[in-house]
C-alpha cells in the first residue's frame, strides 16, 4: 500500500489544499492530512478546531484520513510507514 502525507498547519484548510489533497488521493492508496500541532505560527484556531474542519471538508474522499501530530515530519512518516510527503506550489 503506498501511502502519503499531505502536512501543514491547515488554518484553516483551504481550496487550493483540497485540489491538492483530490490529486493526491488519486495517486496513492492512502493520504494521511497531518494536521501540525506545534509549530512557531499563532494560529487562528485551534488543533482541535483544525482537525475537525479538515475531517469536514475530506469526509467525501474515502481514501483520505485526518491525523493531528508533533514534532518532526520526517519522524511522522516512517511512525506511518509513508513513502511520500505531499507538497503544494503557491505562486
Amino acid at each position: 500500500m503506498k501511502t502519503a502525507i499531505y502536512a501543514g498547519t491547515f488554518d484553516p484548510i483551504t481550496n487550493g489544499h483540497l485540489s491538492v489533497l483530490n490529486s493526491a488521493a488519486r495517486l496513492f492508496d492512502k493520504v494521511i492530512v497531518g494536521v501540525a500541532a506545534d509549530n512557531n505560527k499563532k494560529t487562528l484556531f485551534t488543533l482541535e478546531e483544525r482537525t475537525k474542519l479538515a475531517e469536514a471538508s475530506t469526509g467525501h474522499l474515502s481514501n483520505v484520513v485526518v491525523q493531528e501530530f508533533s514534532g518532526l515530519l520526517v519522524d511522522f512518516a516512517k511512525e506511518q510507514n509513508a513513502s511520500a510527503l505531499v507538497r503544494g506550489l503557491r505562486v
